[in-house]
């Protein structure tokens, strides 16, 4: 199973979604649901009616009756906001104990930014069956990219990534067809305007490494957006790599397709 502090894991077969049920106690019915109902906020009563499927009356007699606990506490107060990581008890029995996960992982070529897909594996098939459920990824790579994906649970953290305004920048690794020129520094950093969506790329960065190869570090992540820049100048990416996202570098002990769960340090990066 994904340990956090380094740990590191090699990738898995496929998997199907994974299912929980609700033990029936009195008087309630048994109802399956898939954990993806916990990814966003929702008022309790409604939490406990979509769980428990029981009526207003008996709702309130739950309630009434302090069998409900929330994060430990008895829970009264049916317009309570429940987050997908706050732990709710209902006579004893757990209805939601979600804990935040948070893992990095080495997208190797050949390999779909997708949750599923019906013709190529993908990035969240690399994980064990057993650690897969209700992750999704933070922010994609294209099918012959490599390099870091982030995968979640947290969908508040997710979307704080990938907004524009909170200018996180990613930094990746090309390899090219053509010797690079210092022409393209300039043209990176006024941005190209780009027709199909109407828009004119944000400023970006670009270090020359050698004739062929170059760092690119930009804050936006339009279709195929650094293919796209360096096919201005008719030159071709043969290679891209992400190395970090913001501060979050890629850990280089991960062989392509091996995932670690993030530190606590690692986290706190993306708050500073």
């Amino acid at each position: 199973s994904g340990q956090s502090g380094g740990s590191c894991h090699c990738p898995a077969n496929f998997a199907s979604p994974l299912w929980h049920s609700v033990r029936p106690h009195y008087g309630y019915r048994r109802l399956r649901y898939h954990v993806s109902m916990t990814s966003r906020y929702h008022r309790l009563d409604r939490f406990l009616s979509a769980r428990l499927q029981i009526s207003r009356s008996n709702l309130r007699l739950l309630l009434a009756g302090g069998r409900v606990r929330v994060n430990g506490q008895v829970e009264g107060d049916r317009q309570r906001r429940i987050g997908p990581f706050d732990r709710v008890v209902c006579d004893g029995e757990i209805l939601q104990a979600n804990r935040p996960r948070y893992l990095m992982l080495n997208k190797p070529a050949a390999v779909v930014s997708a949750t599923r897909d019906d013709h190529h594996p993908t990035v969240l098939d690399l994980l064990p069956e057993d650690q897969r459920e209700g992750l999704h990824l933070a922010g994609r790579l294209g099918f012959n990219s490599t390099g870091l994906v982030l995968l979640t649970n947290d969908g508040d953290w997710s979307r704080q990534l990938s907004q524009p305004e909170n200018q996180v920048r990613k930094h990746y690794r090309v390899t090219l067809e053509k010797p690079l020129a210092d022409d393209y520094v300039t043209a990176f950093a006024e941005g190209m305007w780009f027709e199909y969506e109407g828009i004119t790329t944000r400023p970006a960065a670009l270090k020359i490494r050698s004739p062929f190869e170059a760092d690119v570090w930009l804050c936006e992540g339009r279709y195929h957006q650094i293919k796209r820049m360096f096919g201005r100048f008719d030159n071709k990416v043969l290679t891209l790599h992400r190395l970090a996202i913001g501060k979050l570098v890629l850990d280089e002990t991960l062989k392509p397709g091996e995932w670690r769960e993030l530190t606590a340090s690692e986290l706190a990066v993306f708050s500073d």
